[in-house]
């Protein structure tokens, strides 16, 4: 086929690529910014033109067929190629420009990004951002995202990492709380509190640590119960300010409610141990090359985020 008449089919191919990665229709139309039935049309079209099926459809999943698979695997790195040399290309005009896709936690994006970012967009009007604000850990290369936000102990090796601060878990109850059930002195007696945390797995398995007397680190671990759990930090924050239990919550949540008063720290002698990460990074999925946008736009939070969150 020559390539004047392959030219029309590669916006098709690309979207079979990105099909193949989502695994969902859904996700590819909005990655894409298509419509689902605009994904399912152009794939069929595809279809027509080899004159073979590429995508093995059921009323659960989507997968490529053999020959939808190596169509796609050949063409991904020409493509990745191809968005990389137009990135470089970009990059030589006078100032950064495009369209930056960022994720972040709910909590950190409304308290702590977003009031950031008409600065940001002020001082670099060519470019775009869209934020998108979730608690779920998105996979970056797949839904598309240029950049996100995540506190955790490492970043992986397969992603470019930028430290931007360092964060804490704290224990925290409202004075009310306490006043009506008094203060925990030691971890344990936290099993006798009403406690939240956060909605994963081993979530109510406490453990803290502090320095002992004698300079050896001193290790305590508590199973806690209470009668909510939640995925957002913003709502444990809230039933806790609200008086009805003690929480864990990572710093950048707590701090506004701790210097309002309407929080207060819990055994301030003790850390809490394996909660929220201990440090928080911008990443972005590996390439060779970074594109001006992201550079300049962690810059942005590097500055922004320099002082850490207090608490």
């Amino acid at each position: 086929m020559s390539i004047d008449h392959l030219a029309p089919l590669l916006a098709d191919i690309h979207l079979l690529t990105v099909l193949g990665e989502t695994r969902s229709f859904t996700q590819a139309a909005r990655r894409l910014k298509l419509s689902k039935a605009s994904v399912s049309a152009r794939i069929a079209e595809l279809e027509r033109a080899v004159g073979l099926p590429l995508v093995r459809r059921t009323t659960r999943s989507v997968a490529l067929t053999d020959a939808g698979r190596r169509l796609a695997e050949d063409s991904a790195p020409a493509f990745a190629r191809v968005g990389a040399t137009l990135a470089e290309v970009i990059d030589l005009a006078g100032e950064p420009r495009g369209l930056l896709r960022v994720t972040a936690p709910v909590a950190l994006g409304r308290q702590h990004l977003a009031p950031t970012l008409a600065d940001f967009c002020r001082a670099h009007p060519a470019i775009q951002v869209e934020l998108d604000l979730s608690d779920r850990l998105s996979n970056l290369a797949q839904e598309g995202f240029d950049l996100a936000l995540r506190h955790t102990h490492a970043p992986p090796d397969t992603h470019v990492a930028w430290e931007l601060c360092e964060t804490r878990t704290l224990l925290v109850a409202s004075p009310a709380y306490l006043a009506a059930r008094g203060e925990p002195e030691a971890p344990g007696d936290l099993a006798g509190h009403a406690c939240i945390g956060y909605l994963r797995e081993g979530a109510m398995t406490w453990a803290f640590e502090r320095v002992g007397a004698d300079g050896r680190i001193e290790r305590r671990g508590v199973t806690v119960a209470g009668p909510i759990r939640a995925n957002n930090s913003e709502v444990l924050r809230a039933v806790v300010a609200d008086g009805l239990a003690i929480g864990l919550l990572p710093d950048f949540s707590a701090a506004s409610e701790l210097a309002a008063g309407r929080l207060v720290r819990v055994l301030a002698d003790w850390t809490p141990v394996g909660g929220f990460g201990p440090r928080l990074y911008a990443l972005r999925p590996w390439s060779p090359q970074v594109p001006r946008a992201v550079r300049v736009f962690v810059e942005h939070l590097k500055a922004h985020f320099a002082g850490g969150f207090g608490g």
